[in-house]
């Protein structure tokens, strides 16, 4: 059996970064080799030396919306509504904290020019609410809050709207970050382009899924949450073509990775993944990854793990919480050769 307590580590509370470093490319960069089975450690500046000329950088562009939505209720009461995605521009399906204190029908206050309208319940504390107000988008953006992880245990701040957010972000939907991508700065990847490296982008709205716990001990038995996704025919040519060439293909962070292999497994460019990867894995299309470190027993824990073998992986961790790498969105980074 595919145990969870097989995924395991200790990790130290204060190696959870609260904020990330600056700039963006001077965290630490630790680099595993699978071949040889080796650990570097490095500043993710540096990245460049360990990719070629003719490798592709696969991205993730997806925009983080300010999804924390704080309100109250007529009486007053506190009430908070996680927007998770739109059915339409003003119905939107919805997390609520003490879901128990609204009634369908009833309005829970934002401003005097933002209310949320709760039409339906479902399960697990999400609903589907109506936004009533002018300009819907600008509502979101002007009222929401970023919504940072739960584990770095801190209200958002003005600054995480630039922090949590990677330089090439571009289609509004996620309500996570994919974090691998956030250690990029504009230059370095100038830098990596005038050396002959290729980007490429995906789409991955990264949701809640992300960050919901595995229950079962028994992994096999885990469902992901579906995640919309989008794939561009460039991003497939320019795939094809770095395999042509013997060439690396490079997926930066898991969202990508997912995108990628789910492509591998149904042959749709644009759809819902729900993918959910585990030891063992036969990786179609990436060759290499950068990624961030992840949570004990979490679903991105066994991915990496399916990667690069649980053992290593579990060794590397063991080495970076020795090293007092900072873990998390807001940490270090990983790249898996």
């Amino acid at each position: 059996m595919h145990r969870l307590s097989d995924y395991d580590y200790r990790l130290p509370k204060e190696l959870i970064a609260k904020y990330p470093v600056e700039p963006r490319d001077s965290c630490r960069l630790m680099v595993l080799n699978r071949k040889e089975r080796t650990i570097e450690h490095r500043i993710f500046r540096d990245i460049g030396d360990y990719l070629k000329e003719g490798d592709l950088l696969v991205l993730n562009d997806t925009k983080v919306i300010p999804a924390r939505l704080i309100g109250r209720k007529e009486t007053g009461a506190k009430i908070e509504i996680f927007l998770l995605k739109p059915v339409t521009e003003n119905v939107w399906e919805a997390l609520i904290k003490n879901i128990k204190r609204l009634k369908e029908g009833q309005v829970v206050i934002i401003s005097e020019d933002f209310r949320v309208k709760l039409l339906e319940k479902l399960d697990e504390g999400k609903a589907v609410v109506q936004l009533v107000g002018e300009d819907i988008k600008y509502l979101i953006e002007k009222y929401g809050h970023i919504p940072l992880p739960p584990y770095i245990e801190r209200e958002d701040e003005d600054k995480d709207r630039d922090y949590y957010q990677t330089v090439f972000a571009k289609k509004e939907g996620a309500v996570a970050s994919p974090t691998a991508g956030l250690h990029f700065t504009e230059e370095l990847l100038e830098k990596l382009k005038e050396k002959g490296i290729k980007t490429a982008f995906v789409t991955l709205h990264v949701g809640l899924g992300t960050f919901r716990p595995i229950t079962v001990e028994d992994i096999t038995k885990h469902k992901m949450h579906e995640e919309f996704y989008q794939i561009p025919e460039e991003t497939l040519d320019l795939i094809r073509e770095t395999k042509e060439r013997g060439r690396s293909v490079v997926a930066v962070g898991t969202t990508v990775v997912r995108t990628l292999e789910t492509y591998a497994q149904t042959g749709k460019k644009e759809g819902f993944s729900d993918i959910f990867i585990y030891p063992p894995y036969d990786f179609k299309i990436v060759d290499s990854m950068i990624t961030n470190f992840h949570l004990p027993k979490s679903t991105l824990l066994l991915l990496v793990s399916a990667f690069a073998g649980r053992d290593f992986i579990l060794e590397a961790y063991r080495e970076a919480v020795e090293k007092r790498y900072r873990f998390f969105s807001y940490g270090d980074a990983m790249l898996i050769l």
